[in-house]
């Protein structure tokens, strides 16, 4: 099963994204205070590049934006303070992909919402890669490289991820398949700890979002391969998984934007332009660019919708065919 998401229905920064969008020049979409709900702490990804976006769409779709945390149950209790929020505008998620796609799978008896149903999808906000590395003193320098040595190991190879049942962990289930290899899953709380145990040599291979590993790829760590559609201009050297004949990892993770259910079209329409008109402004794109992100939004709220729906679909079938027993 393929984790590609198509880039059709996928904007980047051309000059036709504006094309047939109503951005609200004309004045906000709101005309009271927003709440933006995350389900991370502060200080984390999530939490930074909601801050990005709230400090830009002041007066663009609210005259003010206030982040606020609702921490706990791995980002659920944030996805349930939106569902049952007021469908007026006046609050919306910022949450990963994997809140709506994979965890209705991996905690099938915690997840009581449905984010095509129990939410207005809005936009993706950003998108940023995966990629696969081993300490620096691994023998393999090429990913090509790495599958011979895998493959002349005896016995299961642990791979690390930062969490069980994250993302990581089943592209790494599917890379062990793919390469007819016997990998075992090493669950790390975070990737700190995890890249800690890949630099002292601990570890042989973890897989991770790029900006966790970026910092110490060519010290301690080297990264073999990138999950993104076309190579990162960052790394240029760093091969994409699809060149190296594996197109069925191919997979950008994403933040996206969420309004409570039953939102008016004019609201969603709304906050989806001024999402757009933000990811444009040279400042915003630096930002995230610092963060090694890409301020890629969604065509459409319906794009978005179809995306979600998608990739919950793909990952109902890895999810199974994995053979992962759900921790509740």
């Amino acid at each position: 099963m393929s984790l590609t998401i198509p880039r059709r229905g996928v904007l980047g920064l051309g000059a036709a994204a504006l094309a047939g969008v109503s951005a609200p020049a004309f004045g906000q979409t709101i005309n009271r205070p927003v709440r933006v709900i995350v389900g991370f702490p502060a200080g984390g990804s999530s939490d930074v590049v909601a801050r990005l976006y709230a400090d830009k769409l002041r007066g663009i779709y609210a005259p003010n934006l206030i982040v606020e945390g609702r921490v706990g149950a791995a980002g659920r209790i944030a996805v349930e303070a939106v569902k049952a929020g007021e469908p007026d505008g006046s609050i919306y998620l910022q949450t990963p992909a994997s809140m709506l796609t994979l965890q209705p799978h991996v905690f099938p008896r915690e997840v009581r919402y449905d984010a095509l149903t129990d939410l207005s999808p809005v936009s993706t906000v950003c998108s940023f890669p995966f990629a696969a590395a081993v300490p620096s003193t691994h023998p393999a320098k090429t990913f090509p490289e790495l599958v011979a040595w895998l493959k002349a190991q005896q016995g299961e190879v642990p791979f690390a991820s930062p969490a069980a049942g994250s993302a990581p962990h089943f592209l790494g289930v599917m890379l062990g398949k793919a390469l007819d290899v016997r990998m075992t899953h090493v669950p790390y709380r975070g990737a700190a700890p995890a890249m800690q145990d890949l630099i002292g040599g601990r570890l042989p291979l973890f897989i991770g979002v790029l900006n966790d590993i970026s910092p110490q790829h060519g010290t301690g760590a080297r990264m073999l391969a990138v999950s993104s559609p076309e190579r990162n201009p960052r790394y240029p050297d760093l091969p994409t998984f699809a060149e190296l004949g594996y197109p069925q990892f191919t997979k950008d993770e994403w933040f996206g934007a969420l309004l409570p259910p039953n939102t008016p079209a004019s609201i969603v329409n709304g906050l989806h332009a001024a999402i757009l008109r933000v990811s444009r402004m040279p400042d915003m794109v630096a930002a995230l660019d610092r963060l090694e992100y890409l301020p890629t939004v969604s065509e459409s709220p319906q794009a978005f919708a179809d995306l979600i729906r998608r990739e919950r679909a793909e990952y109902a079938t890895i999810v199974q065919e994995s053979g992962f027993k759900p921790e509740n």
